[in-house]
């Protein structure tokens, strides 16, 4: 099978490469929110040198899905970057329920090591994002990660001469890309400045206390997101003022978008809600190139930018609205930028450049009602007053709360409460699983016991939630929704769409592989993100991640050799 390519053959070809140069970079993009036909979706309208350049000088795989059922930032950034599913990197969800300390937690943070600007954590008052809301520090770090990534393989491989990064809007998304061996910054949106932690650094270095103090995000004040092109240029140009979609305070529905004053509340998050926070990472991330000497030896270096405003943009107003139609043209322009800039300073033959999404995105049901495809909201704060949850609590004589939490997808129950009343917590879980599949929009739902324990009917849709199961983190009962249901309150803020599920829209994203010499090629066969780790590995003659589950990709290995 092509996807099984035997150990013999990976050292080979290994062996090959080595008496080639080696890449000078390995540049890795990954877009937030990026459906695997969206680069395709307005590609008459991009330009020369971006996403027209990876499509038609890269080498294309066109049926590549996340294996995991859970699609959430943390666990596709980590996916790609480990090789590994979540089961084993341990990132099951943006959030989590921690045992020990009795509470939510968010996946990177760290209170051992607090971020090195004052004031520059999460603001909650300012903050749409909710899972950065269930943080109990500001401090941040990798150590949550359970498995190496590829840089951190590239790392231990050629030691301190390898150079390291990753950048994001998303804290999560430059800390598991950078590894635990690499150095991460992103942008706080609290002082509208890319910050890091005492996990990386005691202080900053001066090229990026000289690029805050260039106030570039403060520029946008008084200004508006605007559309790029001409209004008649755009096929979503009526989609422009939709009652599903999210009314942030001041930014409003339609174009144009005002950012508002640099000190309104929302004016630094707005930033990232539109292509200015793709532009603002991209900027830094030149910088970077330039300040860290990037790509200027014969030692492999690697950065990782993740560019996050696709994903804001579509949880507010839908992967088919106006909004994301410009988003994506001018996301176009912004990776252009970074790749010309990488051309002139490292030179493109000598990068290999991959590009993928942590996850998909789902059309808003709104949207999927006017063609006819049934689609609803869902409200899990509502189960545990639902009569069938009524009579299990007088069956197992449980007078309080039976569910005591739901982040999605796991269910959390009241296990004191279980304890105290003398019952098993496996019969618990398991009546409770029945009871959520008798809601409606409910596909599956499985306790945690029965996955560990294999009491489970072999089928891909479990498959994937095993591939998401850790036991130490998992929740009580894991629930998936019917497709095209969703939750759509973010405490408070209703937005058009979300992610999560198990089902094509949100597994399928893009996979490219460009540069390095390597020759246009489309795939049609199917793959997996935690391909993805282990070829790198492959291409560079390192070891596969610890925690890889996926293969080297062939297709890859053969065009770095011809």
């Amino acid at each position: 099978m092509l996807k099984s390519i035997p150990v013999l053959v990976v050292v080979l070809i290994a062996s090959v490469l080595g008496a080639q140069a080696a890449p000078k970079l390995v540049l890795q993009i990954t877009v937030d929110q990026l459906r695997g036909d969206l680069l395709n979706k307005y590609l008459d309208r991009m330009g020369e040198g971006g996403v027209r350049y990876l499509l038609d000088e890269g080498l294309v795989y066109l049926d590549a899905h996340h294996a995991h059922a859970n699609t959430e930032t943390i666990v596709g950034h980590a996916t790609l970057a480990t090789g590994a599913h979540p089961s084993a990197h341990g990132m099951i969800g943006n959030v989590w329920f921690d045992r020990d300390l009795g509470r939510l937690v968010y996946n990177v943070e760290d209170g051992d090591f607090p971020i090195l600007s004052a004031g520059a954590g999460v603001d909650k008052s300012q903050e749409i994002d909710p899972t950065q809301a269930a943080a109990g520090t500001d401090g941040r770090s990798p150590r949550a990660m359970l498995t190496s990534t590829f840089s951190d393989e590239l790392a231990l491989s050629q030691g301190e001469d390898a150079k390291v990064f990753g950048v994001s809007v998303k804290d999560r998304g430059a800390i598991s890309m950078a590894g635990h061996a690499g150095k991460a910054f992103w942008f706080s949106k609290a002082i509208g400045e890319f910050i890091t932690s005492s996990f990386y650094y005691d202080d900053y270095p001066e090229w990026v206390t000289a690029w805050n103090a260039r106030r570039l995000p403060f520029a946008y004040a008084d200004t508006n997101w605007d559309l790029l092109l001409a209004p008649d240029a755009y096929v979503n140009l009526d989609r422009d003022d939709l009652a599903y979609e999210t009314d942030l305070p001041g930014f409003g529905r339609v174009f144009p978008h005002p950012y508002g004053p640099a000190d309104g509340k929302l004016f630094t998050t707005l930033l990232t809600t539109s292509p200015a926070g793709d532009a603002l990472t991209v900027d830094f991330a030149k910088a970077l190139i330039d300040a860290e000497g990037l790509g200027r030896d014969d030692t492999t270096d690697y950065l990782s930018v993740s560019l996050s405003s696709t994903d804001y943009v579509g949880h507010l107003f839908g992967p088919s609205s106006l909004e994301s139609e410009d988003q994506l043209l001018q996301l176009d322009r912004a990776i252009a930028d970074l790749l010309a800039f990488v051309d002139e300073r490292v030179g493109l033959d000598d990068t290999l450049i991959v590009l993928s999404a942590d996850h998909g995105a789902a059309e808003p049901p709104g949207y999927l009602e006017e063609l006819g495809i049934p689609a609803r909201y869902l409200n899990p704060d509502d189960w545990d007053k639902q009569p069938g949850f009524a009579r299990l609590k007088e069956r197992f004589g449980i007078g309080e709360e039976l569910i005591s939490s739901y982040f999605h997808p796991y269910v959390y129950l009241n296990s004191e409460a279980i304890a105290a009343a003398g019952h098993d917590q496996e019969m618990v879980e398991r009546a409770v699983a029945e009871e959520i599949m008798r809601l409606p929009g409910i596909s599956l739902a499985i306790s945690s016991t029965a996955l560990a324990n294999g009491g489970y009917p072999e089928m891909p849709i479990i498959r994937s939630v095993l591939n998401n199961y850790n036991p130490s983190r998992s929740g009580d009962v894991f629930v998936v929704f019917e497709p095209h249901s969703f939750i759509n309150d973010f405490d408070g803020l209703t937005v058009a769409s979300h992610h999560g599920s198990p089902w094509s829209y949100d597994t399928f994203v893009p996979l490219i592989f460009a540069g390095y010499g390597i020759a246009p090629n489309n795939v049609a066969r199917r793959v997996e993100t935690v391909d993805l780790a282990p070829t790198l590995s492959a291409v560079l003659g390192l070891k596969p991640p610890s925690g890889a589950a996926g293969s080297p990709l062939e297709e890859v290995l053969r065009a770095v050799v011809q």
